[in-house]
């Protein structure tokens, strides 16, 4: 099978979606000629050029706004927010039109819109271009959420999003745009609410999304040489959650770490940990461990930035200490 990076998978969805229907357009801040700010536009605008993908002025408020009528009156948008830092300027556009229009019409109106942002830190981008912020848009009912992990589960699960007839905020970590792997040929779909083991294992699961499956794959190495056999399983989409992938492998292994990059306080894997403990509890060997960013602004300082993300050998520690 071919290899794609992350980024050129995402580029693929939305060139083999365009292509099939015309109500797709992409709009966003120099998501144009310029390619947009990671370059994932690039390829897209080559072939589709200003019609089809808009430059916007630079207002958050502006590109959900519009984007939110635009579906309601029969457009699949696909916008682009640059950082995820940024989506909250749009609050009001996201969580209270887009997010409700299907509920508060009766089911009249459809809001079919895809909200790609980056999120993650890395690169050095500081505490104002480098948050994860998902538990904050998976608090809001009516928003679908997306973090894949891998070049072929961000295109099928990309196109699967623009398909879905719900607004969708589709997450992308900049630290996986330039990762690579075997990306099938043409049209697939990988189904909304299906999460994935990434690898197999009998003493502990470790639970995860985005950037952090490959950090719990390399912990899972670790814990390999010492005779643990850990478990990843790769949530994939965070709403809808596969509660029953989750609950499975907790019970087959008796124990449960979950990773994520996001500040510990708040973040979706308390969501995960209640999940465990009210439907799998008498499942469990030892507590619910959670590894997570510390409760502070991300480090533009490179030493301090490394501490603040999540690493293997702090995967490795905590899977550890419940055995």
């Amino acid at each position: 099978m071919r290899t794609l990076s992350y980024m050129q998978a995402i580029a693929e969805a939305l060139i083999l979606e365009m292509r099939r229907d015309p109500h797709i357009y992409i709009a966003g801040e120099d998501v144009g000629k310029f390619g947009g700010a990671f370059g994932v536009t690039g390829p897209v605008f080559k072939e589709f050029g200003p019609t089809r993908v808009l430059d916007t002025p630079i207002s958050e408020t502006a590109i959900i706004g519009h984007a939110v009528g635009a579906a309601a009156a029969g457009l699949r948008p696909v916008v682009e927010i640059l950082f995820m830092d940024f989506l909250p300027i749009a609050t009001d556009e996201l969580c209270n039109q887009a997010a409700k229009i299907h509920y508060m019409f009766g089911g009249q109106v459809s809001c079919p819109l895809v909200v790609r942002t980056a999120i993650g830190a890395g690169m050095g981008a500081a505490a104002h271009h480098s948050q994860s912020l998902e538990a904050w848009v998976c608090h809001i009912p009516g928003l679908k959420t997306v973090a894949p992990a891998t070049p072929a589960d961000a295109k099928g699960l990309l196109i699967s999003a623009i398909r879905d007839d719900n607004p969708v905020v589709f997450l992308e970590h900049k630290m996986l745009y330039a990762t690579k792997g075997e990306v099938p040929e043409g049209d697939y779909t990988i189904p909304l609410g299906k999460a994935e083991i990434k690898q197999e294992g009998k003493d502990v699961t470790l639970i995860c999304y985005s950037a952090m499956v490959r950090q719990c794959l390399a912990a899972g190495a670790l814990l390999e040489k010492d005779g643990i056999g850990a478990e990843v399983l790769d949530l994939r989409t965070l709403v809808p959650l596969d509660k029953e992938a989750i609950l499975s492998s907790v019970a087959k292994t008796g124990r449960a770490v979950i990773v994520h990059e996001a500040c510990r306080t708040g973040g979706f894997g308390g969501e995960i940990a209640a999940v465990i403990a009210e439907e799998g509890f008498a499942t469990l060997k030892a507590p619910v461990k959670r590894v997570c960013g510390p409760d502070t602004p991300v480090p533009f300082s490179p030493v301090l930035e490394a501490e603040f993300i999540v690493s293997a050998p702090k995967i490795a520690e905590a899977a550890k200490s419940l055995l």
